[in-house]
């Protein structure tokens, strides 16, 4: 048996909590649970060290994803974003057992900071395996708004491939056709994911953007659409002119 026990884990946090910081992170990330207020890189560090531990006494993925799911349970949220960050690696081996945790903790996102470090962690599971997309597709038809946006924040990697292949070509789009679909939604979360998938995506395929905001741009939300735009640069025959479209479709 470990010695890594959830307790300890805790208390490691505990003992790095600074009570200045968690007013300050309370505040700024709407927290109902408990805040400890450890700076992200002891997380990083702490998180790092138990992954190590545990493979260092030979109990590997398993042990790792009953501490990820004490820690996740114990409903503070630096612990969460460890458990998530315990279980973010490209490679595991025999990761099914990682990725049936990973779905079981979406019904629980309710904040932006957890949802995402969760969002890394599945991010490396789909691109383990891609054929996961399939389930991801359910998800962006739930009625659970965090679900739904882990959609967009989960498949990030297919928006940054610099020289895709056919198949991950075809995946790109697929996901682009649930952004589509998310546009008429007014939430801000949902908008703001539309953006950073496009803003991330016109870095390597600027016109592959450019061409979702002339289509879909006038009904987004504007904060939304400029932000999608922030790396396409305005036409340089005219720099007033809008490199999203969206003038012209209105």
């Amino acid at each position: 048996m470990s010695g890594l026990t959830i307790e300890v884990a805790l208390a490691a946090l505990e003992n790095a909590a600074e009570p200045a910081r968690a007013a300050q992170m309370t505040s700024y990330h709407k927290q109902k649970r408990r805040v400890l207020g450890v700076p992200n890189p002891v997380i990083n560090s702490l998180s790092q060290e138990w992954r190590q531990q545990l493979t260092a006494e030979g109990d590997g993925v398993a042990a790792r994803c009953a501490l990820a799911q004490e820690l996740w349970a114990s409903d503070v949220f630096e612990a969460r974003i460890a458990a998530a960050k315990l279980l973010t690696q490209a490679r595991i081996k025999e990761d099914a057992e990682v990725w049936e945790l990973l779905q079981s903790w979406l019904a629980d996102f309710d904040s932006w900071a957890i949802a995402d470090h969760a969002a890394s962690a599945i991010q490396k599971r789909l691109q383990a395996q891609p054929e996961r997309l399939d389930t991801v597709e359910g998800w962006t038809s739930s009625d659970h708004m965090w679900t739904r946006r882990a959609a967009l924040v989960s498949t990030l990697p297919w928006a940054k491939l610099p020289n895709p292949k056919a198949e991950e070509l075809a995946a790109r789009e697929r996901i682009l056709g649930w952004a589509a679909r998310y546009v008429p939604d007014r939430n801000w979360f949902i908008q703001k994911a539309i953006a950073w998938w496009l803003r991330d995506l016109s870095k390597h395929d600027a016109d592959r953007s450019r061409a979702f905001l002339a289509e879909h741009g006038a009904a987004m939300k504007p904060f939304a659409r400029k932000e999608a735009a922030k790396y396409l640069p305005a036409s340089e025959s005219d720099p007033k002119s809008d490199p999203t479209g969206a003038r012209a479709a209105q």
